[in-house]
């Protein structure tokens, strides 16, 4: 830039703010080209243009950035609020604004310890949900009919699996080809997997009963699109058993937890995809010789126990003729029996007497002879009770007061002279009976030990107390009183 010529009276030359906005911008641009800025990603957003604006920061600075819409699809990693990462690009300065921006075409995670991080606690969360439970795998068909492969189109990936399939069980593949790594490839995978599951049976597109997800190794930043969400819930919710089998046998991914079988090689999940046919014919030639040693030793089994229930059997024509004596038998026997049971019967018959009809009216007539004189005393009790009832009723109230009248008072006489002796009377003209603690009466002084407790009973009620001591007994009526020693 051209020095301007100083004003007349200023030593200072004058630019316009374009012209110290370019040198500006060329003096930066100049002095740092590319970069690679580390940070925590904040304040991002995206425009409706498809711009992303976002700031990387650390403990003491802040630097804003922007990714133009063009570069978004070719980012490895998505960027995110929070997360520290390494982004690549040019600083330049905004002129309208005043400021300066890095304007990134790459970006990456600061280092494994942060990519790592990120999955560990995406992983946790998934597991809270449930989506890596045992309960939720499902067995492998046997022999599937066609075998669904999510990968890439080109690569040596399919080209494994197509060999192992042919080598093993040749099987229909169908193949649905999606980007393994940068932008956008893991919403190709979730798509991929859920289109499979959406294709109805019989329909024109064969509808897979496996469904093998592969790629092949690489760093774990090439491995992120298998650790993203929206795949891990794509192969948790697939309709059609899943093999996961991604990067090498050390590597593992979210998908591996979600998925029905983790494979370590792309070649290993075709091996579990369709077992091998020579295997299966041996094992249909080993079955089938076990089939036929378990017939052979039931059919032997059966043989010997025909043989044993042959030898058990009884000789029929011999039996036959032994019926037939006994029958004879019993025929000439018959006659001979009938006439002697007849015989004993008749005998038993005679035996027995049967008494004439006039000793039975007899014994009717003794009978009722008894009943009528039972009934001719009951008759006399009842005219007997009728006229006692009668001689009763003629028996008038005036007597039978008179009668309680004298009751009564002797009744009352005999109530005074009990009240008289009884100890109630003597205790209301002020006497009180002393009793011990187990209720025996105390009836003298002598009897009443120290501290005794006792119980006197007074005309209306009992007073409890205990006693001190004998007391000096009273002089009788002519004796002096005795004086009682000072010491």
């Amino acid at each position: 830039m051209d020095s301007p010529a100083p004003r007349d009276g200023a030593n200072i030359p004058e630019y316009v703010v374009s012209e110290i906005a370019g040198a500006i911008r060329r003096t930066l641009e100049g002095a740092f080209g590319r970069v690679r800025v580390r940070g925590e990603i904040t304040e991002m957003k995206r425009a409706a243009s498809g711009h992303v604006y976002l700031s990387l920061k650390d403990e003491n600075a802040k630097i804003e950035a922007v990714i133009w819409k063009g570069n978004l699809r070719m980012l490895a990693a998505v960027p995110e609020n929070g997360v520290e990462m390494i982004a690549t690009g040019k600083l330049t300065t905004y002129a309208d604004r005043s400021k300066y921006q890095l304007v990134i075409d790459r970006l990456e995670f600061a280092g494994e310890g942060a990519l790592l991080a990120r999955i560990e606690a995406l992983r946790k969360r998934l597991l809270a949900e449930g989506l890596f439970d045992e309960g939720r795998k499902r067995a492998l068909p046997m022999l599937p009919r066609v075998v669904g492969v999510v990968t890439s189109a080109s690569g040596a990936v399919i080209q494994d699996i197509r060999t192992t399939i042919a080598r093993r069980f040749p099987r229909h593949i169908l193949i649905w080809p999606v980007a393994v790594q940068g932008q956008g490839a893991a919403e190709q995978i979730a798509r991929a997997i859920a289109g499979f599951s959406a294709l109805p049976a019989g329909g024109a597109v064969p509808r897979p009963d496996v469904v093998i997800v592969a790629r092949g190794g690489g760093s774990l930043e090439d491995l992120m699109a298998f650790n993203e969400e929206v795949v891990v819930r794509a192969a948790a919710a697939s309709a059609i058993p899943l093999i996961s089998a991604v990067g090498h046998e050390t590597d593992t991914t979210l998908i591996d937890f979600a998925s029905d079988r983790r494979a370590p090689t792309p070649t290993a999940a075709a091996e579990l995809a369709v077992p091998a046919r020579g295997d299966l014919a041996a094992d249909l030639i080993q079955r089938g010789a076990r089939l036929a040693g378990v017939a052979r030793r039931v059919l032997n089994d059966s043989r010997l126990r025909l043989l044993r229930a042959e030898r058990r059997l009884p000789d029929v024509p011999a039996r036959i003729e032994q019926a037939r004596l006994r029958l004879d038998d019993w025929g000439e026997r018959l006659p001979r029996g009938v006439a002697g049971l007849l015989a004993r019967r008749a005998q038993a018959l005679a035996g027995l007497r049967i008494p004439h009809p006039r000793e039975a009216i007899l014994v009717r007539r003794e009978r009722l002879g008894a009943l009528a004189g039972r009934g001719d005393a009951c008759i006399a009790r009842a005219i007997a009770v009728r006229r006692d009832a009668r001689a009763l009723a003629r028996f008038g109230p005036a007597p039978l007061s008179a009668l309680l009248r004298e009751r009564r008072g002797a009744l009352e006489g005999l109530s005074a002279r009990l009240e008289s002796a009884s100890y109630q009377s003597v205790l209301a003209r002020g006497f009180v009976l002393v009793r011990d603690a187990e209720g025996a009466p105390l009836t003298s002084a002598a009897s009443v030990k120290p501290a005794q407790h006792l119980t006197l009973t007074f005309a209306d009620g009992e007073v409890g107390a205990t006693a001190d001591g004998a007391k000096t007994a009273r002089p009788r009526k002519g004796e002096e009183p005795r004086q009682g020693d000072l010491l």
